[in-house]
């Protein structure tokens, strides 16, 4: 039980604190896909000690520790046994674990389904209005203002409209498609789903609301890092302006939007990136929250099996 509730505790700490050191300094901007990393390590990690402090509740330390074999003699024990089936703790720790896994099953496969749809049906419209352009390798759409967008999927491709091929020279057209493209092959869309689902299945908890927001804004950073490699940053920065008031379907990924002046001046003014220090130590933290849950759960597990079979071995 002290497992649980430590677990618990260090889920809640998480949920409410973490939020708060990551978005110190300006680290993220500068690395941005580490910080992606961070944001759903410390996701996952929340979800994860949820899950563990029932399991932990529900089934003693020492029953694992004792073995595989012989934790599935015991499970079945438990089943058949009514005295034991009504200790409260493990109807409580298998409920709360049922209930949290229910929750994020749910709500992130009605998340997937619903942008699938949507998707979709845009999909189908862009089959009736719009045409691919083979030298551009993207769907142009005759419609007067600028946008510029990916539709992500199987079949994902990247959209822009004539507004935007009129008001964009040829290498901000470019640079920006680009920029859609590293969507598409990074799969953002399933990271910003992910975010999605947990802020949605836990809604108000300062963490996932938080990763959303901080999630969203990271994958455009990105996105443009990408384009970078590839293409001037001035150009990248251009085509920015010229797209900052479009407004892209809720369902994909666009160049402009509201974080496209911060990230003209990023492109302009590029940070130092990060040394390898800071990105080791940055790869470590991802790699403790990751961890950190399963290690808690797993400590007392590892000091029943020793104990259990360096008794074995002293009475033999």
């Amino acid at each position: 039980m002290t497992v649980a509730i430590v677990l618990a505790l260090y889920g809640l700490f998480a949920a409410l604190a973490l939020p708060r050191l990551l978005r110190r300094g300006t680290w993220a901007d500068r690395a941005p896909r580490l910080a992606i990393a961070m944001w759903q390590a410390a996701s996952v990690s929340v979800v994860a000690a949820a899950l563990l402090s029932a399991f932990a509740a529900a089934v003693p330390a020492a029953v694992v520790g004792h073995g595989l074999a012989e934790l599935f003699e015991a499970c079945a024990a438990l089943l058949h046994d009514e005295a034991a089936l009504s200790s409260t703790g493990t109807w409580a720790g298998l409920a709360a674990g049922a209930l949290v896994l229910a929750r994020v099953t749910t709500v992130g496969a009605a998340v997937l389904l619903r942008a699938r749809r949507e998707r979709r049906r845009h999909a189908d419209a862009l089959a009736l209005l719009g045409q691919h352009d083979h030298d551009l390798d993207a769907v142009v759409v005759d419609y007067e203002e600028r946008l510029a967008y990916c539709l992500p999927g199987r079949k994902g491709h990247a959209v822009i409209t004539t507004g935007a091929l009129h008001s964009l020279a040829p290498e901000q057209v470019a640079a920006v498609l680009a920029h859609e493209r590293a969507h598409l092959r990074g799969r953002h869309h399933l990271v910003l789903a992910g975010a999605e689902a947990l802020a949605r299945a836990f809604p108000r908890l300062p963490l996932f609301e938080q990763a959303r927001a901080e999630v969203a804004r990271l994958v455009e950073l990105l996105a443009d890092d990408v384009a970078a490699r590839r293409h001037p940053r001035v150009h990248i920065a251009a085509a920015l302006v010229g797209l900052a008031t479009g407004r892209v379907p809720a369902f994909a990924l666009g160049a402009g939007g509201e974080t496209a002046l911060t990230r003209v001046r990023r492109m302009l003014h590029p940070q130092v990136p990060l040394g390898r220090r800071e990105r080791a130590a940055g790869r470590l933290a991802v790699a403790a929250l990751l961890a950190g849950p399963a290690a808690l759960a797993l400590a007392p597990v590892v000091a029943a099996f020793l104990a259990h079979h360096c008794h074995s071995l002293l009475t033999h």
